[in-house]
Protein backbone atom coordinates (compact mmCIF):
# COMPACT_ATOMS: atom_id res chain seq x y z
CA UNK A 1 0.00 0.00 0.00
CA UNK A 2 1.79 3.51 -0.87
CA UNK A 3 0.60 7.24 0.34
CA UNK A 4 -1.61 7.97 -2.88
CA UNK A 5 -4.24 4.74 -1.95
CA UNK A 6 -4.10 5.86 1.63
CA UNK A 7 -4.56 9.73 0.81
CA UNK A 8 -7.70 8.69 -1.93
CA UNK A 9 -9.24 6.74 0.71
CA UNK A 10 -8.73 9.96 3.30
CA UNK A 11 -7.11 8.19 5.62
CA UNK A 12 -4.02 9.83 6.07
CA UNK A 13 -6.50 12.90 6.61
CA UNK A 14 -7.53 11.05 10.14
CA UNK A 15 -4.10 9.61 10.73
CA UNK A 16 -1.39 12.07 9.86
CA UNK A 17 -3.55 15.17 11.39
CA UNK A 18 -6.19 15.52 14.11
CA UNK A 19 -7.52 12.94 15.39
CA UNK A 20 -4.44 11.38 14.92
CA UNK A 21 -6.27 7.27 14.63
CA UNK A 22 -4.27 4.24 14.20
CA UNK A 23 -6.80 1.34 15.35
CA UNK A 24 -5.84 1.41 19.16
CA UNK A 25 -7.11 -1.07 21.08
CA UNK A 26 -9.76 -2.18 18.57
CA UNK A 27 -8.91 -5.81 17.42
CA UNK A 28 -8.56 -6.47 13.62
CA UNK A 29 -9.48 -10.53 13.56
CA UNK A 30 -8.35 -12.15 9.66
CA UNK A 31 -9.56 -15.43 8.91
CA UNK A 32 -6.91 -16.53 5.76
CA UNK A 33 -4.33 -18.68 5.17
CA UNK A 34 -1.92 -17.98 7.92
CA UNK A 35 0.75 -15.12 8.67
CA UNK A 36 4.49 -14.75 8.63
CA UNK A 37 4.68 -13.30 12.13
CA UNK A 38 8.28 -12.73 11.86
CA UNK A 39 7.98 -9.74 9.96
CA UNK A 40 8.64 -6.18 11.35
CA UNK A 41 4.99 -5.31 10.05
CA UNK A 42 3.39 -7.51 12.33
CA UNK A 43 5.56 -6.40 15.17
CA UNK A 44 5.49 -3.16 17.58
CA UNK A 45 8.77 -0.61 17.69
CA UNK A 46 10.21 -2.49 20.58
CA UNK A 47 10.60 -5.62 18.75
CA UNK A 48 7.14 -7.35 20.22
CA UNK A 49 4.52 -9.27 18.34
CA UNK A 50 1.17 -7.03 17.82
CA UNK A 51 -0.72 -10.49 17.38
CA UNK A 52 -2.78 -11.68 20.26
CA UNK A 53 -3.16 -14.97 19.67
CA UNK A 54 -2.70 -17.47 16.50
CA UNK A 55 -5.85 -19.73 16.15
CA UNK A 56 -3.72 -22.55 13.80
CA UNK A 57 -6.81 -24.87 12.59
CA UNK A 58 -5.04 -26.92 11.02
CA UNK A 59 -2.50 -27.77 13.74
CA UNK A 60 -2.37 -30.69 15.67
CA UNK A 61 -3.31 -30.41 19.40
CA UNK A 62 -0.50 -32.20 21.71
CA UNK A 63 -1.35 -31.58 25.71
CA UNK A 64 2.01 -32.57 26.70
CA UNK A 65 3.30 -29.95 25.01
CA UNK A 66 0.77 -26.93 25.89
CA UNK A 67 -0.60 -26.67 22.46
CA UNK A 68 -4.44 -26.74 23.01
CA UNK A 69 -7.00 -25.29 20.73
CA UNK A 70 -9.04 -22.23 22.42
CA UNK A 71 -11.32 -23.27 24.63
CA UNK A 72 -14.77 -24.55 24.00
CA UNK A 73 -13.52 -25.65 20.70
CA UNK A 74 -11.45 -28.67 19.70
CA UNK A 75 -9.55 -28.66 16.36
CA UNK A 76 -6.30 -26.47 15.50
CA UNK A 77 -4.01 -24.99 18.37
CA UNK A 78 -4.07 -21.35 20.02
CA UNK A 79 -0.77 -19.61 20.23
CA UNK A 80 -0.60 -17.21 22.27
CA UNK A 81 0.90 -13.48 22.41
CA UNK A 82 3.16 -14.99 25.01
CA UNK A 83 4.51 -17.80 22.90
CA UNK A 84 4.37 -15.92 19.78
CA UNK A 85 7.48 -13.60 21.60
CA UNK A 86 9.07 -16.62 22.92
CA UNK A 87 9.57 -17.70 19.17
CA UNK A 88 10.45 -14.07 18.04
CA UNK A 89 13.07 -14.22 20.52
CA UNK A 90 14.61 -17.13 19.55
CA UNK A 91 15.07 -15.95 15.49
CA UNK A 92 12.93 -17.83 12.38
CA UNK A 93 14.65 -21.21 12.41
CA UNK A 94 14.49 -21.72 15.85
CA UNK A 95 11.26 -20.36 16.68
CA UNK A 96 9.02 -21.54 14.07
CA UNK A 97 9.60 -25.15 15.90
CA UNK A 98 7.75 -23.84 18.66
CA UNK A 99 4.75 -22.11 17.16
CA UNK A 100 5.37 -23.68 13.81
CA UNK A 101 2.51 -21.16 11.86
CA UNK A 102 3.24 -20.67 8.21
CA UNK A 103 1.37 -18.95 5.00
CA UNK A 104 2.32 -21.41 1.74
CA UNK A 105 0.19 -19.09 -0.21
CA UNK A 106 0.84 -15.79 1.36
CA UNK A 107 -2.39 -14.33 0.90
CA UNK A 108 -3.33 -14.17 4.92
CA UNK A 109 0.09 -12.05 5.17
CA UNK A 110 -0.78 -10.02 2.68
CA UNK A 111 -4.34 -9.07 3.03
CA UNK A 112 -3.02 -8.75 7.18
CA UNK A 113 -0.39 -5.83 6.01
CA UNK A 114 -3.11 -3.84 3.75
CA UNK A 115 -5.46 -3.67 7.32
CA UNK A 116 -2.99 -3.26 10.01
CA UNK A 117 0.73 -3.41 9.32
CA UNK A 118 3.18 -1.74 11.30
CA UNK A 119 4.29 0.46 8.81
CA UNK A 120 1.92 0.17 5.48
CA UNK A 121 -1.46 -0.42 6.96
CA UNK A 122 -4.50 1.26 7.53
CA UNK A 123 -4.62 0.94 11.03
CA UNK A 124 -1.15 0.12 12.36
CA UNK A 125 -2.01 0.55 15.84
CA UNK A 126 -4.65 -2.33 16.14
CA UNK A 127 -3.82 -5.62 17.33
CA UNK A 128 -4.58 -8.49 15.38
CA UNK A 129 -6.19 -11.69 15.76
CA UNK A 130 -5.18 -14.90 13.11
CA UNK A 131 -7.05 -17.78 12.50
CA UNK A 132 -5.04 -19.86 10.18
CA UNK A 133 -8.67 -21.93 8.57
CA UNK A 134 -8.30 -25.41 8.59
CA UNK A 135 -9.21 -27.86 5.79
CA UNK A 136 -12.56 -29.50 5.73
CA UNK A 137 -13.04 -32.34 7.82
CA UNK A 138 -14.59 -35.60 6.12
CA UNK A 139 -18.14 -34.79 7.48
CA UNK A 140 -18.02 -31.28 6.34
CA UNK A 141 -19.29 -28.91 4.03
CA UNK A 142 -15.60 -27.57 3.05
CA UNK A 143 -14.11 -24.84 5.34
CA UNK A 144 -18.16 -23.22 5.62
CA UNK A 145 -17.32 -24.64 10.00
CA UNK A 146 -14.38 -23.42 10.35
CA UNK A 147 -15.03 -20.33 9.24
CA UNK A 148 -17.77 -20.84 11.32
CA UNK A 149 -15.68 -21.09 14.31
CA UNK A 150 -12.98 -18.60 13.44
CA UNK A 151 -16.13 -16.08 13.30
CA UNK A 152 -17.30 -16.85 16.57
CA UNK A 153 -14.49 -17.40 18.36
CA UNK A 154 -13.01 -13.61 17.03
CA UNK A 155 -16.60 -11.85 17.83
CA UNK A 156 -16.66 -13.64 21.19
CA UNK A 157 -13.45 -12.58 22.08
CA UNK A 158 -14.25 -9.40 21.89
CA UNK A 159 -16.62 -9.57 24.39
CA UNK A 160 -14.46 -11.39 26.67
CA UNK A 161 -11.62 -8.02 26.59
CA UNK A 162 -14.57 -5.50 26.19
CA UNK A 163 -12.90 -4.41 23.01
CA UNK A 164 -14.64 -4.21 19.50
CA UNK A 165 -13.59 -6.19 16.74
CA UNK A 166 -13.41 -5.97 12.82
CA UNK A 167 -13.35 -9.48 11.19
CA UNK A 168 -11.81 -9.24 7.81
CA UNK A 169 -12.98 -12.47 5.33
CA UNK A 170 -11.13 -11.82 2.16
CA UNK A 171 -12.48 -14.45 -0.14
CA UNK A 172 -15.97 -16.20 -1.01
CA UNK A 173 -17.27 -18.90 -2.82
CA UNK A 174 -20.32 -19.13 -5.79
CA UNK A 175 -22.43 -22.24 -4.03
CA UNK A 176 -25.94 -20.84 -3.24
CA UNK A 177 -28.72 -18.75 -4.28
CA UNK A 178 -27.09 -15.43 -3.72
CA UNK A 179 -30.07 -14.49 -1.37
CA UNK A 180 -28.55 -14.05 1.87
CA UNK A 181 -30.40 -17.50 2.39
CA UNK A 182 -27.57 -19.68 2.91
CA UNK A 183 -26.19 -21.37 6.86
CA UNK A 184 -23.04 -19.39 6.09
CA UNK A 185 -25.07 -16.32 5.68
CA UNK A 186 -27.22 -16.07 8.66
CA UNK A 187 -24.89 -17.19 10.45
CA UNK A 188 -22.75 -14.24 9.62
CA UNK A 189 -25.34 -12.21 10.28
CA UNK A 190 -26.28 -13.44 13.92
CA UNK A 191 -23.04 -13.36 14.54
CA UNK A 192 -22.77 -9.59 13.14
CA UNK A 193 -24.98 -9.07 16.53
CA UNK A 194 -22.33 -10.26 19.04
CA UNK A 195 -20.80 -7.60 21.02
CA UNK A 196 -18.97 -4.93 19.46
CA UNK A 197 -18.20 -5.80 15.42
CA UNK A 198 -17.90 -5.54 12.16
CA UNK A 199 -17.93 -8.36 9.42
CA UNK A 200 -16.30 -6.72 6.35
CA UNK A 201 -16.12 -9.37 3.51
CA UNK A 202 -15.22 -9.15 -0.32
CA UNK A 203 -17.01 -9.33 -3.26
CA UNK A 204 -14.60 -11.48 -4.89
CA UNK A 205 -13.43 -11.48 -8.73
CA UNK A 206 -15.94 -13.34 -10.67
CA UNK A 207 -17.29 -10.05 -12.19
CA UNK A 208 -15.76 -10.87 -15.82
CA UNK A 209 -15.19 -14.84 -15.23
CA UNK A 210 -18.03 -15.86 -17.33
CA UNK A 211 -19.05 -18.08 -14.69
CA UNK A 212 -22.72 -16.85 -14.00
CA UNK A 213 -25.90 -16.46 -16.57
CA UNK A 214 -28.97 -15.63 -15.77
CA UNK A 215 -32.44 -14.49 -17.28
CA UNK A 216 -36.69 -15.03 -18.01
CA UNK A 217 -38.32 -17.79 -19.86
CA UNK A 218 -41.68 -16.43 -21.59
CA UNK A 219 -44.52 -18.95 -21.80
CA UNK A 220 -44.78 -20.64 -25.13
CA UNK A 221 -40.93 -20.54 -25.77
CA UNK A 222 -37.81 -22.40 -24.42
CA UNK A 223 -34.39 -21.17 -23.45
CA UNK A 224 -31.41 -22.04 -24.67
CA UNK A 225 -28.13 -22.15 -22.10
CA UNK A 226 -24.66 -22.32 -24.14
CA UNK A 227 -21.73 -23.52 -21.97
CA UNK A 228 -18.42 -23.65 -23.56
CA UNK A 229 -16.13 -26.74 -21.57
CA UNK A 230 -12.52 -26.23 -22.32
CA UNK A 231 -10.27 -28.64 -22.59
CA UNK A 232 -8.72 -31.04 -20.43
CA UNK A 233 -11.34 -30.00 -17.41
CA UNK A 234 -11.59 -32.62 -15.22
CA UNK A 235 -14.78 -31.51 -13.40
CA UNK A 236 -17.35 -29.31 -13.64
CA UNK A 237 -20.54 -28.13 -11.84
CA UNK A 238 -23.16 -26.19 -12.46
CA UNK A 239 -25.96 -24.45 -10.12
CA UNK A 240 -29.75 -23.68 -11.13
CA UNK A 241 -32.13 -21.63 -9.34
CA UNK A 242 -35.62 -20.72 -10.17
CA UNK A 243 -38.63 -20.05 -8.15
CA UNK A 244 -40.26 -23.32 -7.06
CA UNK A 245 -43.45 -21.77 -8.53
CA UNK A 246 -42.01 -22.10 -12.16
CA UNK A 247 -42.44 -25.47 -12.90
CA UNK A 248 -39.88 -26.34 -16.20
CA UNK A 249 -37.96 -29.58 -17.98
CA UNK A 250 -34.19 -29.10 -18.31
CA UNK A 251 -32.87 -30.69 -21.52
CA UNK A 252 -28.88 -31.43 -21.76
CA UNK A 253 -27.57 -32.13 -24.85
CA UNK A 254 -23.81 -32.28 -25.37
CA UNK A 255 -21.55 -31.64 -27.45
CA UNK A 256 -21.69 -33.84 -29.94
CA UNK A 257 -25.52 -34.17 -29.76
CA UNK A 258 -26.81 -37.22 -27.17
CA UNK A 259 -29.27 -35.61 -24.41
CA UNK A 260 -31.81 -36.15 -21.36
CA UNK A 261 -34.34 -34.53 -20.29
CA UNK A 262 -34.78 -33.68 -16.40
CA UNK A 263 -38.44 -33.72 -15.52
CA UNK A 264 -38.49 -31.22 -12.70
CA UNK A 265 -42.76 -30.94 -12.77
CA UNK A 266 -43.57 -32.93 -10.14
CA UNK A 267 -40.73 -33.14 -7.61
CA UNK A 268 -42.00 -34.57 -4.74
CA UNK A 269 -38.98 -34.71 -2.59
CA UNK A 270 -35.44 -34.27 -3.42
CA UNK A 271 -34.00 -36.77 -5.40
CA UNK A 272 -30.41 -37.62 -7.40
CA UNK A 273 -30.39 -38.82 -11.03
CA UNK A 274 -27.59 -40.48 -12.76
CA UNK A 275 -27.08 -39.79 -16.78
CA UNK A 276 -24.40 -40.31 -19.17
CA UNK A 277 -23.94 -38.46 -21.99
CA UNK A 278 -21.07 -39.88 -24.40
CA UNK A 279 -17.82 -39.76 -22.13
CA UNK A 280 -19.39 -37.50 -19.21
CA UNK A 281 -21.00 -38.73 -16.21
CA UNK A 282 -23.97 -36.52 -14.91
CA UNK A 283 -25.20 -36.68 -11.09
CA UNK A 284 -27.88 -34.57 -10.94
CA UNK A 285 -29.84 -33.11 -7.59
CA UNK A 286 -33.43 -32.51 -7.85
CA UNK A 287 -33.69 -29.94 -5.34
CA UNK A 288 -37.06 -28.85 -3.22
CA UNK A 289 -37.35 -25.70 -0.99
CA UNK A 290 -35.39 -26.05 2.33
CA UNK A 291 -37.11 -24.65 5.88
CA UNK A 292 -34.56 -21.72 5.10
CA UNK A 293 -34.63 -21.23 1.65
CA UNK A 294 -37.73 -21.03 -0.66
CA UNK A 295 -35.88 -21.00 -3.93
CA UNK A 296 -35.61 -24.59 -6.04
CA UNK A 297 -31.83 -25.89 -6.76
CA UNK A 298 -30.81 -28.40 -9.49
CA UNK A 299 -27.44 -29.13 -9.25
CA UNK A 300 -25.42 -30.99 -11.83
CA UNK A 301 -22.25 -32.72 -11.49
CA UNK A 302 -20.66 -33.39 -14.58
CA UNK A 303 -17.70 -36.12 -14.01
CA UNK A 304 -15.58 -37.66 -16.44
CA UNK A 305 -15.57 -41.80 -17.30
CA UNK A 306 -12.68 -41.40 -18.55
CA UNK A 307 -10.20 -38.54 -17.84
CA UNK A 308 -11.94 -35.56 -19.02
CA UNK A 309 -15.33 -34.05 -19.91
CA UNK A 310 -16.44 -33.75 -23.44
CA UNK A 311 -14.93 -30.12 -24.55
CA UNK A 312 -17.10 -28.26 -26.35
CA UNK A 313 -20.41 -26.56 -26.17
CA UNK A 314 -22.98 -28.33 -24.09
CA UNK A 315 -26.79 -26.64 -23.96
CA UNK A 316 -29.35 -26.63 -21.46
CA UNK A 317 -32.51 -26.01 -22.48
CA UNK A 318 -35.47 -24.75 -20.44
CA UNK A 319 -38.72 -25.79 -21.66
CA UNK A 320 -41.41 -24.42 -19.28
CA UNK A 321 -44.43 -26.34 -18.43
CA UNK A 322 -46.10 -23.67 -16.10
CA UNK A 323 -44.48 -20.03 -15.50
CA UNK A 324 -45.59 -17.85 -12.78
CA UNK A 325 -41.91 -15.28 -13.00
CA UNK A 326 -39.83 -16.99 -15.23
CA UNK A 327 -36.91 -15.98 -13.84
CA UNK A 328 -33.27 -18.25 -13.69
CA UNK A 329 -30.09 -18.10 -12.64
CA UNK A 330 -27.38 -20.30 -13.26
CA UNK A 331 -23.89 -20.34 -11.43
CA UNK A 332 -20.55 -22.37 -12.38
CA UNK A 333 -18.14 -22.80 -9.93
CA UNK A 334 -14.82 -20.07 -9.40
CA UNK A 335 -12.55 -18.78 -12.17
CA UNK A 336 -10.00 -20.58 -9.93
CA UNK A 337 -10.57 -23.62 -10.19
CA UNK A 338 -11.90 -24.07 -13.88
CA UNK A 339 -10.38 -23.44 -17.06
CA UNK A 340 -10.17 -20.08 -18.55
CA UNK A 341 -12.08 -21.48 -21.53
CA UNK A 342 -14.91 -22.30 -19.91
CA UNK A 343 -17.95 -20.75 -19.24
CA UNK A 344 -20.96 -19.26 -20.51
CA UNK A 345 -21.37 -18.13 -24.26
CA UNK A 346 -23.86 -14.65 -23.02
CA UNK A 347 -22.77 -14.36 -18.77
CA UNK A 348 -24.61 -12.00 -16.99
CA UNK A 349 -22.24 -9.79 -14.75
CA UNK A 350 -24.71 -8.97 -12.33
CA UNK A 351 -24.95 -10.85 -8.72
CA UNK A 352 -21.62 -12.16 -9.70
CA UNK A 353 -20.76 -11.23 -5.94
CA UNK A 354 -19.72 -14.10 -4.10
CA UNK A 355 -20.68 -16.10 -1.07
CA UNK A 356 -20.69 -15.44 1.86
CA UNK A 357 -20.40 -11.52 0.48
CA UNK A 358 -24.23 -11.95 0.35
CA UNK A 359 -24.72 -12.02 3.62
CA UNK A 360 -27.40 -8.57 4.35
CA UNK A 361 -25.54 -7.73 7.54
CA UNK A 362 -21.69 -7.90 6.28
CA UNK A 363 -19.98 -4.93 5.04
CA UNK A 364 -19.55 -5.81 1.62
CA UNK A 365 -16.45 -4.35 -0.60
CA UNK A 366 -15.81 -4.40 -3.97
CA UNK A 367 -12.91 -3.14 -6.10
CA UNK A 368 -11.40 -0.03 -8.47
CA UNK A 369 -8.86 1.30 -10.08
CA UNK A 370 -6.72 3.97 -8.59
CA UNK A 371 -4.30 4.64 -11.17
CA UNK A 372 -7.10 4.92 -13.86
CA UNK A 373 -10.10 5.98 -11.67
CA UNK A 374 -12.03 3.25 -12.78
CA UNK A 375 -14.34 0.38 -11.56
CA UNK A 376 -12.24 -2.77 -12.05
CA UNK A 377 -14.57 -5.28 -14.12
CA UNK A 378 -13.04 -8.58 -12.26
CA UNK A 379 -14.72 -7.47 -8.96
CA UNK A 380 -18.24 -9.07 -8.27
CA UNK A 381 -20.91 -7.13 -8.92
CA UNK A 382 -24.13 -6.84 -6.74
CA UNK A 383 -27.42 -5.54 -6.85
CA UNK A 384 -29.75 -2.64 -5.69
CA UNK A 385 -33.26 -3.66 -4.54
CA UNK A 386 -35.76 -0.79 -3.02
CA UNK A 387 -38.43 -1.33 -0.89
CA UNK A 388 -41.51 1.01 -1.23
CA UNK A 389 -44.59 0.65 1.18
CA UNK A 390 -43.78 -2.85 1.99
CA UNK A 391 -43.55 -3.55 -1.78
CA UNK A 392 -40.06 -5.53 -2.65
CA UNK A 393 -40.72 -5.89 -6.59
CA UNK A 394 -39.07 -2.26 -7.54
CA UNK A 395 -36.04 -1.21 -8.60
CA UNK A 396 -33.81 1.05 -10.00
CA UNK A 397 -33.65 -0.08 -13.28
CA UNK A 398 -37.88 -0.26 -13.33
CA UNK A 399 -38.60 2.69 -11.23
CA UNK A 400 -40.74 3.24 -13.50
CA UNK A 401 -43.60 1.02 -11.71
CA UNK A 402 -43.25 3.44 -8.47
CA UNK A 403 -44.60 6.47 -10.88
CA UNK A 404 -41.56 8.28 -9.37
CA UNK A 405 -39.41 7.50 -13.49
CA UNK A 406 -38.32 10.91 -13.90
CA UNK A 407 -35.11 11.89 -15.45
CA UNK A 408 -34.51 15.68 -13.94
CA UNK A 409 -33.51 14.44 -10.74
CA UNK A 410 -30.89 11.17 -9.60
CA UNK A 411 -31.99 8.60 -7.59
CA UNK A 412 -30.51 9.74 -4.56
CA UNK A 413 -33.35 12.66 -4.79
CA UNK A 414 -35.61 9.54 -5.74
CA UNK A 415 -35.02 7.58 -2.49
CA UNK A 416 -35.44 10.70 -0.49
CA UNK A 417 -38.59 11.61 -1.99
CA UNK A 418 -40.39 8.68 -2.26
CA UNK A 419 -38.84 7.14 1.34
CA UNK A 420 -37.31 4.23 -0.92
CA UNK A 421 -35.25 2.31 1.56
CA UNK A 422 -32.22 0.50 -0.92
CA UNK A 423 -31.20 -2.67 -0.21
CA UNK A 424 -27.45 -2.69 -1.96
CA UNK A 425 -24.78 -4.72 -2.53
CA UNK A 426 -21.67 -4.35 -2.49
CA UNK A 427 -21.72 -1.55 -0.14
CA UNK A 428 -18.70 0.19 -0.73
CA UNK A 429 -15.84 -0.33 -3.15
CA UNK A 430 -11.98 0.42 -2.05
CA UNK A 431 -8.85 0.16 -4.10
CA UNK A 432 -7.76 -3.24 -5.21
CA UNK A 433 -5.44 -3.41 -8.35
CA UNK A 434 -1.74 -3.42 -8.13
CA UNK A 435 -1.92 -2.95 -4.45
CA UNK A 436 1.78 -3.61 -2.29
CA UNK A 437 1.70 -5.88 0.04
CA UNK A 438 4.08 -7.97 2.36
CA UNK A 439 4.93 -11.37 1.49
CA UNK A 440 5.94 -14.27 3.51
CA UNK A 441 9.89 -14.55 4.63
CA UNK A 442 10.05 -10.85 3.38
CA UNK A 443 10.05 -8.34 0.34
CA UNK A 444 6.79 -6.81 -1.42
CA UNK A 445 4.92 -7.28 -4.35
CA UNK A 446 1.71 -6.54 -5.67
CA UNK A 447 -1.53 -7.81 -6.60
CA UNK A 448 -5.02 -6.82 -7.35
CA UNK A 449 -8.29 -8.28 -6.52
CA UNK A 450 -11.12 -7.77 -3.57
CA UNK A 451 -8.75 -9.85 -1.22
CA UNK A 452 -7.07 -6.34 -0.63
CA UNK A 453 -9.41 -3.83 -1.03
CA UNK A 454 -11.32 -5.45 1.75
CA UNK A 455 -9.28 -5.02 4.20
CA UNK A 456 -8.93 -1.43 3.67
CA UNK A 457 -12.25 -1.36 4.45
CA UNK A 458 -11.10 -3.54 7.83
CA UNK A 459 -8.74 -0.82 8.58
CA UNK A 460 -10.93 2.33 8.10
CA UNK A 461 -13.82 0.74 10.65
CA UNK A 462 -11.02 -0.08 13.36
CA UNK A 463 -10.29 4.14 12.77
CA UNK A 464 -13.89 4.67 13.07
CA UNK A 465 -14.25 2.63 15.68
CA UNK A 466 -10.99 3.54 17.98
CA UNK A 467 -12.27 7.62 17.39
CA UNK A 468 -16.29 6.33 18.66
CA UNK A 469 -15.51 3.36 20.71
CA UNK A 470 -12.34 3.83 22.42
CA UNK A 471 -12.25 7.29 22.74
CA UNK A 472 -15.54 7.61 23.60
CA UNK A 473 -17.29 9.88 21.00
CA UNK A 474 -19.89 7.36 19.74
CA UNK A 475 -19.97 4.02 22.00
CA UNK A 476 -22.12 2.82 19.36
CA UNK A 477 -20.05 3.12 16.24
CA UNK A 478 -20.08 -0.88 15.22
CA UNK A 479 -21.82 -3.23 12.76
CA UNK A 480 -25.00 -1.62 10.89
CA UNK A 481 -24.09 2.25 12.13
CA UNK A 482 -21.04 1.57 10.81
CA UNK A 483 -21.46 0.42 7.83
CA UNK A 484 -23.91 3.68 7.68
CA UNK A 485 -21.54 5.86 8.34
CA UNK A 486 -19.04 3.97 6.05
CA UNK A 487 -21.10 4.32 2.68
CA UNK A 488 -22.24 8.01 4.04
CA UNK A 489 -19.17 9.10 3.52
CA UNK A 490 -18.26 7.32 0.07
CA UNK A 491 -17.35 9.28 -2.84
CA UNK A 492 -18.64 8.92 -6.83
CA UNK A 493 -16.31 7.11 -9.48
CA UNK A 494 -16.12 8.63 -12.78
CA UNK A 495 -18.02 6.07 -15.34
CA UNK A 496 -20.95 5.59 -12.56
CA UNK A 497 -23.10 8.28 -12.82
CA UNK A 498 -25.89 6.94 -10.72
CA UNK A 499 -25.81 5.44 -7.45
CA UNK A 500 -25.95 3.64 -5.83
CA UNK A 501 -24.47 0.92 -8.45
CA UNK A 502 -24.27 -3.02 -8.48
CA UNK A 503 -20.69 -2.41 -9.59
CA UNK A 504 -19.40 0.00 -6.74
CA UNK A 505 -22.33 0.45 -4.04
CA UNK A 506 -22.78 3.76 -2.72
CA UNK A 507 -19.33 4.73 -3.67
CA UNK A 508 -15.60 4.30 -2.77
CA UNK A 509 -13.99 4.13 0.49
CA UNK A 510 -13.25 7.82 2.34
CA UNK A 511 -12.81 7.54 6.17
CA UNK A 512 -12.63 11.43 6.50
CA UNK A 513 -15.96 11.86 5.41
CA UNK A 514 -17.30 8.67 7.10
CA UNK A 515 -15.84 10.25 10.31
CA UNK A 516 -17.76 13.86 9.44
CA UNK A 517 -21.01 12.05 9.10
CA UNK A 518 -20.76 11.30 13.01
CA UNK A 519 -19.63 14.32 14.06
Amino acid sequence: MNDLEKAQSCITQVTQQEPYLTGENVIIAVLDSGIDYFLPEFRSADGQTRILAIWDQTGQPDAAQGKMPPRGYREGVLYTKEMINEALALGRESGQRLVPVFDVSGHGTAVTGVAAGTGMGVAPGADLLVIKLGSPQADSFPRTTQLMRGVNYAVNLGVELGRPVVVNLSFGNTYGDHQGNSLLERFIDNASEIGKSAIIVGSGNEGASGGHTAGVIQDGGSRVVELAVGGYETGLSIQLWKFYQDVLNLVIISPGGERTTLDLSDIREAQAVRRTLEQTELLCYLGRPLPYNVQQEIFIDMIPTGNYLNSGVWRLELQPVSLVTGDYRMYLPGYAVRSAETGFFLPTPEMTITIPSTARRAITVGAYDLTRRSYADFSGRGYVYSYIGGRTDVSRTDVSRTDVSRTDVSWTDIVREQQIIADVKPDLTAPGVGITVPMPNGGYEQVSGTSFATPFVAGAAALLMEWGIVRGNDRFLYGERLKAALIRGAQPLAGVAVRPDSRIGWGTLCVQQALASMQ
